[in-house]
């Protein structure tokens, strides 16, 4: 009996890091989403430019004219690298939610098991 609830504390232990590491890959992927956002805005806003138009970047506390081409291209690559990262969080969230299910399918099931020990 005393190795069924051990086993189970230790089964328990795991499906709350397990909740905690998806808790943080969630904010990544929000943090991602967001950054992804506001960088859409800006590929819009270079859209609406014209060819001649003045771009700055803020360096510190300094604004340093861009060429408009290596601040698209910038931006393109931005979004290529956020998409990616996107990607591979996802990939993490869903790997973590497998091992979730499956320490959960065994808490169940030691859990089940245990039952009948209790009751003789």
């Amino acid at each position: 009996m005393a190795d069924i609830q051990q086993h189970l504390q230790a089964l328990t232990t795991d499906y709350q890091t397990l909740q905690q590491e998806l808790q943080n890959h969630v904010n990544s992927r929000q943090k991602l989403e967001s950054q992804q956002q506001e960088n859409k805005a800006v590929q819009k806003e270079f859209s609406g430019l014209k060819g001649d138009a003045n771009i700055y970047k803020l360096v510190g506390p300094v604004l340093l004219k861009q060429d408009k081409t290596e601040a698209v291209l910038a931006v393109d690559g931005r979004l290529e690298y956020i998409e990616n990262e996107i990607k591979r969080v996802e990939k993490q969230i869903k790997d973590v939610e497998d091992k979730s299910d499956d320490v959960r399918a065994q808490i169940i099931k030691v859990q089940s098991e245990a039952q009948p020990q209790v009751v003789a």
